[in-house]
């Protein structure tokens, strides 16, 4: 079955991998967010790409949920030695793939092809593609009126500050990746993944043509939660939810993607609010969504294809 996933951050990764386990090689398309991108020390650094890259080749940090598993600092510390800010922390092997990734684009690669090459060179099959090769940057308001990069509020000031606002910076220029829109057009499974609705889907569904292409797939379209029991399982999500004038729930997420998918997946802790998402006009399932293990990303992948075949097989 071929499917198609969109996905940022950790919740995004786990169900990605989940995914990858099951499916045949070359079967998944993870479309993932590069509005949280930034440049550090003169290189092009994409965290979510990153994260999923590294998760998809088994060379994540699990404990930390970004980064290579091991990685050393060196780098990092020598750079401060220089008086390089070093908040942002980039680890010596993480450093290689951003100076790979910037030769790559140098050499004239758009950045939907240095992904390629680079995933292929770490022995992932799945296709991993940037939602756009073009720059966007997502740009957080918070008390004050003051406006700042996404990663200085996510890492630098630990996610602290109040969202007050959140803006997609240069995105009504932006057009898909190709590689993307072809993906959503021969889908027969489109699932937007358990990542942070506002700032790692955000982005995707906000770059022109997206939404169009998404809504006009083959596929089945189905959302997955990352909201359980009303909390984020990572990161910020609930805050930035209810910050934002959404209910910091499984509903409030199902309410963003109403109208863009046929089905919504929430977590057993959940089931009490399946009546209220089905009256936005989507048909709801209950399982068990949390991913602590390899096996609990299986098991829910394997989930989501058999709830596809069964809609096939009506």
């Amino acid at each position: 079955m071929k499917v198609v996933l969109l996905a940022g951050g950790t919740g995004g990764a786990k169900l990605a991998h989940g995914f990858q386990l099951v499916l045949p090689p070359g079967d998944l398309t993870v479309i993932v967010n590069v509005a949280d991108d930034m440049e550090r020390f003169g290189l092009l650094v994409c965290p979510d790409l990153d994260t999923i890259l590294y998760t998809l080749a088994g060379l994540a940090d699990r404990e930390q949920g970004w980064g290579v598993a091991g990685d050393t600092f060196s780098a990092l510390e020598m750079f401060g030695r220089y008086g390089e800010e070093a908040w942002f922390r980039i680890g010596d092997a993480d450093l290689a793939t951003h100076v790979r990734r910037d030769r790559l684009l140098r050499e004239g690669s758009s950045l939907t092809d240095a992904t390629a090459a680079m995933a292929a060179a770490l022995g992932v099959a799945t296709h991993l593609v940037p939602a756009t090769d073009d720059r966007v940057r997502t740009r957080i308001q918070i008390d004050g009126g003051e406006e700042i990069d996404f990663q200085e509020y996510f890492v630098h000031r630990g996610q602290q500050e109040t969202v007050h606002a959140v803006r997609f910076d240069g995105v009504d220029a932006t057009r898909p990746s190709p590689a993307a829109l072809e993906a959503l057009g021969t889908a027969e499974l489109v699932v937007i993944g358990p990542s942070n609705p506002i700032v790692s889907i955000g982005p995707i569904l906000a770059i022109p043509g997206v939404r169009e292409a998404l809504l006009a797939s083959p596929g089945q379209r189905m959302g997955v939660s990352g909201i359980v029991g009303g909390k984020a399982l990572h990161g910020p999500a609930d805050r930035m939810l209810a910050s934002l004038g959404h209910e910091p729930s499984a509903a409030g997420v199902a309410r963003l993607y109403a109208g863009l998918v046929e089905r919504f997946v929430i977590d057993e802790l959940d089931a009490g609010l399946a009546l209220a998402i089905e009256a936005l006009g989507m048909r709801v399932s209950v399982l068990p969504t949390v991913m602590v293990s390899n096996d609990d990303r299986a098991r829910l992948a394997a989930a989501l294809l058999e709830l596809v075949e069964g809609i096939l097989g009506e």
